[in-house]
């Protein structure tokens, strides 16, 4: 709605299939973007591969990358020109700050960008920077501990009785699975999932209902947060679009914090019922 009143023109695939990239180049094809794993269905797309797409249309590709975090993957090694991530998240790690960043490994391609940004005034102050700089501190340990989280409440919330369909990439039989494996080094604290009745009433009992679980729109902080994607971070995107993209009024997307795991799962258990 604001770059395509320059005749810039975007097209939306399902980036999980190369196919569709595959289809969808032109040749003005400037920019392929793509976010693996993707918010908030956890969908996996093969970087190497759209890279190898992006090189022979002659464009760049760009890579959200702010679900998995450049502790657990490194999309510029798989190809990728440019790394985004919302510092916001895993990169501050505490929830106080709001950040983004890009990254590149070429001097022409970060000078243009830098120009941008200075030109334009998106410059963070300093003490914003110190708050991402002392997050960065700890990634290694904290992803460690929302990754080994995630999985016991993945493998827990999958067993619940009424818990319709938990999406995750570290199950074996999930579709990006194979991908995830090879070109991540974990499967990350980021989990969604449907509940068996998917009412409105039932849904908003369960968002209520947690205690250690608190309901905002953020992700990636120490403490564990519980998201309804359709009321709340996907709200902008009409019903019909949400639910054609998978995306139902049932969602619940979890990111799953630092606190003690069986003290999550006993809250989610009890909010769950």
């Amino acid at each position: 709605k604001v770059w395509e009143r320059y005749n810039i023109k975007f097209i939306f695939v399902d980036t999980t299939n190369p196919a569709n990239v595959q289809a969808a180049v032109t040749k003005n094809t400037k920019l392929i973007w793509l976010e693996t794993p993707t918010n908030p269905l956890m969908n996996i797309t093969d970087i190497e591969t759209i890279a190898v797409i992006a090189k022979s249309a002659n464009a760049l590709l760009c890579v959200d990358n702010t679900f998995a975090s450049p502790y657990l993957q490194n999309p510029i090694d798989l190809g990728a020109d440019i790394v985004m991530h919302s510092a916001t998240k895993y990169l501050g790690g505490h929830s106080d700050v709001i950040q983004g960043c890009l990254m590149m490994n070429d001097a022409a391609l970060r000078e243009k960008l830098y120009f941008i940004q200075k030109s334009c005034g998106a410059v963070p102050g300093p003490m914003d920077c110190f708050l991402v700089l002392r997050g960065i501190k700890t990634l290694h340990v904290r992803m460690r501990q929302h990754c080994e989280n995630g999985e016991k409440i993945a493998h827990w919330l999958r067993k619940h009785p009424k818990v319709a369909k938990v999406y995750w990439p570290g199950f074996e039989d999930s579709a990006g699975y194979a991908i995830a494996k090879k070109q991540m080094r974990g499967f990350g604290g980021m989990i969604s999932f449907e509940l068996k009745d998917e009412s409105e009433k039932e849904v908003k009992r369960v968002l209520s209902a947690t205690h250690l679980f608190s309901l905002a729109e953020s992700l990636g902080g120490v403490e564990s947060l519980i998201n309804h994607p359709a009321s709340m971070t996907h709200a902008s995107i009409p019903k019909e679009e949400r639910i054609k993209n998978g995306l139902s009024e049932g969602l619940i997307r979890l990111s799953v914090g630092i606190e003690d795991a069986d003290d999550l799962i006993a809250d989610l258990n009890k909010a769950i019922g």
